[in-house]
């Protein structure tokens, strides 16, 4: 018999700054009570498992990534949804979306090309699988919401007995 080999489940975010963050925390908590597992971001790399021995060439990856990546400005503008594909409702971005999408991309190549289940979409989630008046609601609510914050690193988290915490802040340095 073989020793079980530790693994970790990973997943890439941009983190949404204040005061931002706590309008945004607020308003999922009120939509979807379980929300507060993790803080407002967008995702970049959804969570993946990656055995314990991966992890170092994981993490040189996404210094290499961050290094090759310049600061940028995340522009946040109204709402949007998945709906009837997925019950999600979102902020949009208004600016930012294609250095997300790039980052994505650079991101998610070489040992961490893992599939995703939809095509990318840089976004915010507000609420998710609950019911359509709730989303509708969140839809409405935060139709008019704007902010605009400076990026200039991403984090890497790692979910641990169903909470997530940060593992690694790499800088963007282009």
């Amino acid at each position: 018999m073989t020793a079980a080999r530790r693994g970790h489940t990973l997943g890439l975010s941009l983190d949404i700054a204040p005061p931002a963050r706590e309008v945004l925390e607020e308003a999922r908590l009120r939509y979807e009570p379980t929300a507060g597992d993790m803080l407002p971001h967008v995702t970049v790399l959804p969570p993946i498992d990656v055995d314990e021995d991966a992890l170092p060439a994981v993490l040189a990856h996404l210094e290499s990534v961050a290094r090759a990546t310049a600061p940028f400005t995340l522009a946040l503008a109204g709402t949007g949804t998945f709906r009837p594909v997925s019950p999600v409702v979102f902020v949009a971005l208004s600016q930012g979306g294609p250095d997300c999408t790039s980052l994505e991309r650079r991101a998610r190549s070489g040992d961490m090309a893992v599939e995703t289940r939809f095509p990318y979409h840089p976004h915010v989630t507000i609420a998710h699988d609950v019911a359509g008046a709730v989303l509708d609601r969140a839809q409405s609510d935060l139709a008019d919401f704007e902010a605009t914050m400076h990026m200039a690193s991403m984090g890497l988290y790692e979910n641990r007995d169903g909470q997530w915490g940060l593992l690694r802040e790499f800088a963007f340095e282009a």
